[in-house]
């Protein structure tokens, strides 16, 4: 189905005045207009109520309120695979080694996940905590495992159904002390393992391994920052957010010694995750070591991760650069840079949209006449040096012959592919999904909401599931480990939001000026010396990972435009090439947003939690339900650029073109205000899997056209609110149908079938080709088992042909046309494919996400248009066949011919876990493991990992 158009009128909310005075301070008035990095904080009248939060949590009014708070009254449910512990001793991990076993709750949720495939065809709202689980507050009578107290003022009850910690304070203190505290008992390894990345230190602290080597060199260029940078931002967290910063600050406080506070615990009482073990750092016989204790700049170098990981959007100016040349250079100024801007589809008019009532939300778009822009010259483009003075390993990859005592030899080597084997942190990741219906269209006459973040697999996942109860908290969610101060995704009391990566564009590339040498530039015409930042690294061989002594030091340079990523000439003048993002130096300021979702008594309503999300940097899609209201807000610290400047290329680094109100020393600028943000309240549904979010908010980067994986969830949402009575089931069907969905097979298979039967199709082979395509998109084009366990497709023989014939029949379409420079080009600005099975896109393979990254919208448009069909926002030329029916079809059958000929084997050769030519094995969705314990594998789904299905009767 083409695409959407409007259907109710948007609420939506606007800029807002507010001010506030802190005990014993003069009252500072801050404006949301986006000017500077000034956040509003709270009227008068809400820093009253958030003081008495703070003393006590509030008394909820009305007789018809819940004895505990929760509105949601057993119609909340989630889940989080494979299990909520994810901590296992040095025995426990040998255990898992020799005999398979697991520490408790470590997978007792992937069955239920996994069994959601098979069970969604008979789902029924009765059913939904067969897949899920009971998301309700506290922990039913009879039901605790366990009840710690870390401090007297705190309770930590695990459920014996999954082991989630239920936190309990009395002081706002007690009630962090306690989060970080079970934030050690869960994921005491795996915080440890991600500030280390933070900080650039990887290899230093779990091994030399090449992919070790490879993560830190990807991730520390794009967030480099000294002790005194990271402390910085925690300085300016507690003094220029007033009340809220404060409490902020001192809520991470509480939460860091809760962290210690287990950590001294375990090691002392030898229960420590053995991992610290295997990696050298502590001695298993004398115990002799440390895990060295957290502080506050560890959490800012942790919200790097996850803000660089799922919060960005933008970049990769340089390489748009290099295809729009291509493409002038194939076909001459004019037509190259049609060409390219089609390519580009920055506003295509196809796109599913998540605001899709017609609202415009103009932001990065293409101005009318351009200027600034700095193009390389041709061939002078050259990436910066990031390593330098390698030594041993680091040269050579060996690896040493590490004695290993007896009992630790089954787990020799674990880390010699890496920590996170497979994972590139460099790369774009843009995850998760969102299905809302508004009330008016459910059967309950609520909104119902199912959706979370697609997250990745890892064992254990980088999200912990807690609940959080204290003063001024009320919440229970899931938190990315070691910044989990506050529920980031999840339900409040009468409540609950989510959210998916936005990625609209909040990076720039400029090109500076050299002067003096190589490492001095003009600013605002002063020759300026760049700062030059450091990371030497050194590792020897351990139990985990047995590659050979080595080090090297990792060296970036810095501007006040950035970090220096490339040099080339711009003009026959030498340049380096920087890159800028606006969150840099303020990875954590969003803590703010997320502190206000977890309160009771500033959320109340879509409008409230709307004004939450404004206070969120990084760029997120947000989502929220309550028993009345739907409601979608994009968050983001958008700059506002020069109208003249094109944000899809570099720009010259001169003031004229500098993000308006620019200050180099806090990276601060002005920003977009609330109101242009997209945003709205009540619409009649809403999808989101990281697609455009409304009419021309430009997309920061290649493909988001007419195909696109949201249209499997959109069709099928529309399709339910056209029926009505919508339900929690079937709007989870919804969901788990889409998850196991081919979108080349549902989206543009049925016009490549319309080419090749525009003729007889005469060769038996290709008829039976044909007939097995057909077959399988007249059956959904699904790939699922034929029954429970088979690990056998319903389609398998059309699922091979498929994964063999789309990059075959890509390359025919567009190479000949496009000229080898420019479809090489082209293919780095968006690879051609992201298929289950294959392991080239950004989350490698048996990573679950899939169809975000590929040629299908151009493969459909050029179909269509060779058909002779419509074309809303067409390619600038036509490319199968060069536009002649009979060529492209001739053209189609060849190449469909040639992945007919593939074996499975050929299709599927196999890896360390799967043998060649086993298909489903290909697809399936591994955890990865960040420790010593792995897991089974999975069937393959489209899927969030952390995943709500809410629907709330009530409402405070």
């Amino acid at each position: 189905m083409r695409r959407r158009t409007a259907r109710l009128t948007t609420a939506r909310t606007t800029a807002f005045t507010s001010a506030f005075t802190t005990a014993g301070k003069p009252g500072r008035l801050r404006l949301l207009t986006g000017i500077g990095r000034g956040r509003a904080a709270a009227c008068a009248a809400t820093v009253i109520a958030l003081s008495a939060a703070l003393l006590g949590p509030a008394v909820p009014a009305g007789a018809a309120e819940p004895a505990d708070g929760d509105h949601c009254q057993g119609q909340c449910s989630d889940i989080l695979p494979p299990g909520a512990n994810g901590n296992a001793t040095l025995v426990e991990i040998l255990a898992n080694k020799a005999f398979g076993t697991h520490p408790a709750h470590s997978d007792d949720e992937l069955g239920k996940y996994d069994a959601l495939v098979a069970g969604q065809s008979s789902l029924t709202d009765d059913k939904l905590n067969s897949f899920f689980n009971d998301a309700s507050f506290g922990v039913p009578n009879g039901q605790a495992e366990s009840t710690t107290s870390p401090r007297p003022d705190v309770t930590i009850t695990r459920d014996k159904a999954t082991g989630v910690p239920h936190i309990k304070g009395t002081t706002r203190y007690g009630t962090e002390y306690g989060a970080g505290y079970a934030a050690g008992q869960d994921r005491l390894w795996l915080m440890d393992l991600f500030r280390h990345i933070g900080r650039g230190e990887l290899t230093s602290f779990a091994g030399g391994a090449l992919a070790n080597q490879g993560l830190e060199q990807e991730f520390w260029p794009q967030a480099p920052y000294t002790e005194a940078d990271l402390q910085a931002q925690v300085d300016r967290i507690r003094t220029a957010n007033g009340a809220r910063g404060e409490q902020a600050m001192a809520d991470a406080q509480a939460y860091v010694d809760g962290i210690n506070a287990y950590a001294k615990k375990s090691k002392d009482g030898r229960y420590f995750p053995g991992e610290y073990v295997l990696t050298g750092k502590i001695d298993a016989i004398t115990n002799v070591g440390e895990i060295q204790p957290f502080k506050l700049t560890d959490l800012i170098a942790l919200a790097s991760v996850v803000g660089g990981l799922f919060g960005g959007g933008g970049g990769g100016e340089v390489q748009a650069a290099l295809s729009l040349q291509a493409a002038q250079a194939k076909y001459g100024v004019a037509e190259g840079t049609k060409v390219w801007e089609s390519f580009r589809e920055r506003n295509d008019p196809e796109s599913v949209l998540t605001v899709h009532d017609g609202t415009s939300f103009p932001y990065a778009g293409k101005p009318a006449d351009a200027q600034g822009a700095a193009m390389p010259d041709p061939g002078t483009v050259v990436p910066e040096q990031l390593v330098y003075d390698r030594t041993g390993s680091a040269n050579t990859n060996a690896k040493a012959d590490v004695k290993v005592p007896q009992k630790l030899k089954p787990l020799k080597g674990v880390y010699d592919n890496g920590v996170l084997p497979g994972v590139d942190l460099g790369k774009p990741r843009g995850m998760s999904n969102a299905l809302l219906v508004s009330g008016s269209h459910t059967a309950s006459g609520s909104p119902v909401a199912v959706f979370g973040p697609q997250t990745g697999y890892f064992a254990p996942q980088l999200l912990m599931l807690q609940e959080i109860q204290g003063p001024g908290i009320s919440a229970r969610g899931a938190s990315f480990a070691g910044v989990g101060m506050y529920v980031q995704l999840g339900r409040g009391q009468d409540y609950a939001w989510s959210a998916t990566s936005a990625g609209q564009d909040i990076m720039d590339t400029y090109a500076v000026e050299l002067c003096q040498d190589a490492t001095h530039y003009l600013f605002r015409g002063v020759c300026t010396p760049m700062e030059k930042l450091e990371k030497t690294n050194s590792w020897k061989p351990t139990v985990a990972d047995n590659t050979a002594a080595g080090s090297y030091r990792m060296q970036v340079w810095r501007t006040n435009y950035g970090i220096v990523t490339a040099r080339a000439t711009v003009g026959g003048k030498p340049v380096a090439y920087t890159s800028l993002r606006s969150t840099y130096r303020h990875d954590a300021d969003s803590i703010i947003g997320f502190q206000m979702m977890n309160d009771p008594s500033y959320v109340k309503d879509a409008k409230t939690f709307q004004e939450a999300a404004q206070h969120v940097d990084y760029t997120f899609n947000w989502f929220y339900a309550d028993s009345r209201t739907a409601a979608y807000y994009n968050s983001g610290l958008n700059p506002v650029r020069n109208p003249n400047v094109d944000p899809s290329l570099p720009v010259k680094a001169d003031r004229a073109y500098e993000w308006q109100g620019f200050d180099p020393a806090y990276n601060t600028a002005t920003y977009t205000p609330p109101a242009q943000h997209p945003q709205s309240i009540g619409q009649d549904y809403y999808v989101s899997w990281n697609n455009k979010q409304a009419k021309d908010y430009s997309t920061a980067g290649f493909g988001d056209g007419s195909v696109h994986r949201a249209n499997l969830l959109d069709d099928r949402v529309k399709a339910l609110v056209a029926q009505g009575g919508v339900t929690r089931s079937s709007l989870t069907r919804a969901m788990a149908q889409a998850a196991v969905t081919d979108l080349r097979g549902e989206d543009v298979l049925p016009e490549l079938l319309k080419v090749l039967r525009s003729s007889p199709v005469t060769d038996p082979q290709l008829v039976t080709a044909v007939q097995q395509l057909e077959a399988w998109q007249t059956d959904g084009s699904q790939r699922r088992e034929t029954s429970q366990g088979s690990h056998t497709y319903t389609h398998p023989d059309a699922v091979r042909l498929m994964d063999a014939w789309w990059p075959l029949l890509v390359e025919a379409e567009f190479r000949p046309g496009l000229g080898d420079p420019l479809y090489k080009a082209l293919t780095t600005n968006l690879g051609i494919d992201e298929a289950p099975s294959a392991g080239h896109g950004p989350t490698g393979s048996h990573a679950g996400s899939a169809f975000q990254y590929g040629w299908w919208s151009y493969a459909d448009k050029d179909l269509r248009t060779v058909l002779g069909e419509p074309v809303r926002g067409p390619l600038a030329r036509a490319y199968c066949g060069d536009g002649k029916l009979t060529a492209c079809r001739d053209s189609l059958l060849g190449t469909l011919k040639q992945a007919a000929a593939k074996t499975p084997a050929q299709v599927y050769p196999g890896d360390a876990g799967c043998g060649a030519g086993d298909q489903w094995c290909a697809d399936s969705i591994v955890q990865r493991p960040l420790g010593g314990i792995t897991q089974s594998a999975i069937n393959w789904q489209n899927r969030p990992t952390y995943q709500q299905v809410v629907e709330f009767p009530s409402h405070r």
